[in-house]
Protein backbone atom coordinates (compact mmCIF):
# COMPACT_ATOMS: atom_id res chain seq x y z
CA UNK A 1 0.00 0.00 0.00
CA UNK A 2 1.39 3.39 -0.93
CA UNK A 3 -0.19 5.49 1.79
CA UNK A 4 -1.26 4.01 5.09
CA UNK A 5 -3.68 5.99 7.23
CA UNK A 6 -4.66 5.96 10.89
CA UNK A 7 -8.22 4.92 11.75
CA UNK A 8 -9.79 5.19 15.21
CA UNK A 9 -12.92 3.33 16.31
CA UNK A 10 -13.96 4.68 19.71
CA UNK A 11 -17.03 5.57 21.76
CA UNK A 12 -19.37 3.93 24.23
CA UNK A 13 -21.21 1.77 21.70
CA UNK A 14 -20.71 -1.81 20.61
CA UNK A 15 -18.90 -2.69 17.41
CA UNK A 16 -15.37 -1.29 17.58
CA UNK A 17 -13.58 -4.63 17.58
CA UNK A 18 -16.16 -6.06 15.18
CA UNK A 19 -15.49 -3.25 12.68
CA UNK A 20 -11.74 -3.73 12.97
CA UNK A 21 -12.09 -7.49 12.50
CA UNK A 22 -14.24 -6.91 9.42
CA UNK A 23 -11.54 -4.66 7.99
CA UNK A 24 -8.97 -7.39 8.68
CA UNK A 25 -11.08 -9.88 6.71
CA UNK A 26 -11.41 -7.40 3.83
CA UNK A 27 -7.66 -6.75 3.82
CA UNK A 28 -6.84 -10.47 3.94
CA UNK A 29 -9.20 -11.03 1.01
CA UNK A 30 -7.14 -8.53 -1.00
CA UNK A 31 -3.88 -10.30 -0.17
CA UNK A 32 -2.73 -7.95 2.61
CA UNK A 33 -0.67 -9.11 5.58
CA UNK A 34 -2.34 -8.26 8.88
CA UNK A 35 -1.01 -8.01 12.42
CA UNK A 36 -3.83 -8.04 14.99
CA UNK A 37 -2.73 -7.09 18.51
CA UNK A 38 -5.25 -7.55 21.32
CA UNK A 39 -4.85 -5.66 24.60
CA UNK A 40 -6.89 -6.11 27.80
CA UNK A 41 -8.55 -9.25 26.44
CA UNK A 42 -8.24 -12.85 27.60
CA UNK A 43 -6.13 -15.40 25.80
CA UNK A 44 -8.79 -18.02 26.60
CA UNK A 45 -11.62 -18.42 26.01
CA UNK A 46 -11.09 -16.85 22.62
CA UNK A 47 -13.90 -14.91 21.00
CA UNK A 48 -15.65 -16.34 17.95
CA UNK A 49 -13.79 -14.12 15.50
CA UNK A 50 -10.42 -15.13 16.94
CA UNK A 51 -11.35 -18.82 16.85
CA UNK A 52 -12.31 -18.40 13.19
CA UNK A 53 -9.28 -16.36 12.17
CA UNK A 54 -6.58 -18.36 14.00
CA UNK A 55 -4.34 -20.07 11.49
CA UNK A 56 -5.40 -17.81 8.63
CA UNK A 57 -2.48 -17.30 6.26
CA UNK A 58 -1.14 -13.73 6.22
CA UNK A 59 -2.63 -13.01 9.67
CA UNK A 60 -0.69 -12.91 12.91
CA UNK A 61 -2.47 -12.46 16.25
CA UNK A 62 -0.80 -11.28 19.47
CA UNK A 63 -2.83 -11.21 22.69
CA UNK A 64 -1.73 -9.57 25.94
CA UNK A 65 -4.21 -11.70 27.90
CA UNK A 66 -4.06 -9.65 31.12
CA UNK A 67 -6.30 -6.83 32.35
CA UNK A 68 -9.58 -7.85 30.83
CA UNK A 69 -11.98 -5.04 29.86
CA UNK A 70 -14.83 -4.65 32.33
CA UNK A 71 -12.91 -5.93 35.34
CA UNK A 72 -11.00 -3.94 37.93
CA UNK A 73 -7.28 -4.35 38.03
CA UNK A 74 -5.13 -1.52 36.80
CA UNK A 75 -2.17 -3.24 38.41
CA UNK A 76 1.50 -3.13 37.49
CA UNK A 77 1.01 -6.64 36.04
CA UNK A 78 -1.56 -5.28 33.58
CA UNK A 79 0.67 -2.34 32.62
CA UNK A 80 3.64 -4.66 32.12
CA UNK A 81 1.53 -6.94 29.91
CA UNK A 82 0.46 -3.99 27.75
CA UNK A 83 4.01 -2.65 27.41
CA UNK A 84 5.45 -6.10 26.62
CA UNK A 85 2.77 -6.85 24.04
CA UNK A 86 3.22 -3.45 22.40
CA UNK A 87 6.97 -4.08 22.23
CA UNK A 88 6.36 -7.52 20.66
CA UNK A 89 4.16 -5.84 18.06
CA UNK A 90 6.87 -3.29 17.28
CA UNK A 91 9.41 -6.11 16.89
CA UNK A 92 7.08 -8.01 14.55
CA UNK A 93 6.58 -4.87 12.46
CA UNK A 94 10.36 -4.45 12.21
CA UNK A 95 10.87 -8.12 11.25
CA UNK A 96 7.93 -8.68 8.92
CA UNK A 97 6.15 -6.89 6.13
CA UNK A 98 2.62 -6.01 7.25
CA UNK A 99 0.07 -3.86 5.44
CA UNK A 100 -2.46 -3.50 8.27
CA UNK A 101 -1.88 -3.19 12.01
CA UNK A 102 -4.88 -3.43 14.34
CA UNK A 103 -4.29 -2.42 17.96
CA UNK A 104 -7.48 -3.63 19.61
CA UNK A 105 -8.35 -1.86 22.90
CA UNK A 106 -5.20 0.27 22.73
CA UNK A 107 -7.29 3.37 23.48
CA UNK A 108 -8.35 1.90 26.83
CA UNK A 109 -4.77 0.89 27.60
CA UNK A 110 -3.62 4.44 26.90
CA UNK A 111 -6.50 5.93 28.90
CA UNK A 112 -5.61 3.75 31.89
CA UNK A 113 -1.98 4.85 31.66
CA UNK A 114 -0.64 1.37 30.89
CA UNK A 115 1.42 2.67 27.99
CA UNK A 116 3.08 6.10 27.96
CA UNK A 117 1.09 8.32 25.60
CA UNK A 118 4.15 10.18 24.28
CA UNK A 119 5.84 6.89 23.37
CA UNK A 120 2.73 5.78 21.51
CA UNK A 121 2.38 9.10 19.68
CA UNK A 122 6.01 8.84 18.57
CA UNK A 123 5.22 5.35 17.24
CA UNK A 124 2.31 6.76 15.22
CA UNK A 125 4.40 9.65 13.93
CA UNK A 126 7.24 7.31 12.85
CA UNK A 127 5.08 4.58 11.30
CA UNK A 128 6.05 3.17 7.90
CA UNK A 129 4.39 5.11 5.07
CA UNK A 130 2.49 2.10 3.71
CA UNK A 131 1.15 0.78 7.02
CA UNK A 132 -2.56 1.22 7.74
CA UNK A 133 -3.20 1.40 11.50
CA UNK A 134 -6.53 0.80 13.23
CA UNK A 135 -6.92 1.73 16.90
CA UNK A 136 -9.95 0.55 18.86
CA UNK A 137 -11.39 1.07 22.31
CA UNK A 138 -13.25 3.64 24.35
CA UNK A 139 -11.64 6.82 25.61
CA UNK A 140 -9.31 7.52 22.69
CA UNK A 141 -6.90 10.26 23.80
CA UNK A 142 -7.38 13.61 22.07
CA UNK A 143 -3.80 13.56 20.76
CA UNK A 144 -4.52 10.23 19.05
CA UNK A 145 -7.73 11.58 17.51
CA UNK A 146 -5.80 14.57 16.16
CA UNK A 147 -3.39 12.26 14.30
CA UNK A 148 -6.14 10.06 12.85
CA UNK A 149 -7.36 10.34 9.28
CA UNK A 150 -10.65 8.62 10.14
CA UNK A 151 -12.49 8.68 13.47
CA UNK A 152 -15.67 6.69 14.05
CA UNK A 153 -17.51 7.09 17.35
CA UNK A 154 -19.78 4.19 18.21
CA UNK A 155 -22.81 5.45 20.13
CA UNK A 156 -24.72 3.27 22.59
CA UNK A 157 -28.39 4.09 22.12
CA UNK A 158 -29.81 0.74 23.19
CA UNK A 159 -28.12 -2.50 24.26
CA UNK A 160 -29.39 -5.97 25.28
CA UNK A 161 -27.43 -5.78 28.56
CA UNK A 162 -29.66 -2.86 29.57
CA UNK A 163 -32.60 -5.26 29.18
CA UNK A 164 -30.98 -7.96 31.30
CA UNK A 165 -29.90 -10.07 28.32
CA UNK A 166 -26.37 -11.43 28.89
CA UNK A 167 -23.69 -11.54 26.19
CA UNK A 168 -24.39 -14.40 23.76
CA UNK A 169 -21.81 -16.79 22.33
CA UNK A 170 -21.45 -16.25 18.59
CA UNK A 171 -23.04 -12.78 18.72
CA UNK A 172 -21.25 -10.69 21.36
CA UNK A 173 -18.20 -12.93 21.69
Amino acid sequence: MEQGLIQVYTGEGKGKTTAATGLAVRALGQGFRVLLVRFLKPQEPASGEILFLQGTPSLEILTAGVGIIGTPGDSPVVARSVVETFERARQRLAEGQFDLLILDEINNALHRGHLPLQEFLAFLDDRPAGLEIVLTGRNAPEAVLERAHLVTRMAAEKHPLQQGIPARRGIEF
